[in-house]
């Protein structure tokens, strides 16, 4: 066969999500450089990435799971349920372990922290691409640190997003509408779940592990 003749490589299809428009076009120009890879879309948020995901059927999604409206994590939960071997690299601001475990419940093979170096994004793509899963030494690290399960219900995590903004118990009564009493009930739940001893540890607990994140 003629040199010329012979087919190229089909190229990894990949879709990127992400609601900043900064850290998606350096995201776009590092993909776009790749002789193995091409950006087939480029979704706004997570509802745009279900949309475009449909259209595009890529081969892998880089998804930002921290977006308004639908998230990330909503978003991957979505297109598996549709098509249960896509494959995404999640990314995130935050490396808490808690953030990681419901990225990889969700349909993620690999998590990726947005200050990784180029060269890491590049791995984690072709890994996901070849049937591996890819955790990098930080993320691998957070997910083995001997924290224990939050596993907080919805009111307790209520609760603590109101701990995080510096409520009191009265204060929190008042803005969930419920006994204060109730709210102490709730509160130490909450430090014995996160094996915290105080308020402003489970403040602090919350923010690292990605439990609750500031808007």
């Amino acid at each position: 066969m003629n040199p010329a003749e012979i087919p190229s490589p089909k190229r990894i299809g990949i879709l990127i999500a992400e609601d900043h428009l900064i850290a998606r076009v350096g995201i776009s120009t590092i993909v776009a450089m790749q002789s193995d890879m091409t950006v087939v879309a480029e979704a706004l948020n997570g509802a745009h990435a279900v949309q475009l995901h449909r259209q595009f059927r890529p081969d892998i999604t880089l998804m930002d799971i921290r977006m308004p409206g639908m998230t990330g994590f909503e978003a991957m939960s979505s297109i598996r349920s549709e098509w249960p071997n896509a494959r995404f690299v999640a990314l995130s601001t935050y490396g808490g372990d808690e953030d990681i475990r419901r990225a990889l419940q969700c349909g993620a093979q690999a998590y990726l922290t947005k200050e990784v170096l180029h060269d890491e994004l590049l791995k984690a793509i072709r890994a996901v691409h070849s049937g591996q899963t890819y955790l990098p030494a930080s993320v691998a690290a957070a997910l083995a640190a001997q924290f224990p399960r939050a596993d907080l219900s919805v009111r307790e995590t209520e609760v603590l997003r109101l701990i995080v903004q510096g409520l009191s118990n009265k204060q929190i009564a008042y803005e969930l509408r419920i006994a204060e009493y109730t709210v102490k009930n709730h509160v130490k739940n909450v430090l014995n779940k996160l094996g915290v001893d105080d308020r402003t540890q489970a403040a602090t607990s919350a923010l690292q592990r990605g439990i609750i994140h500031l808007s």
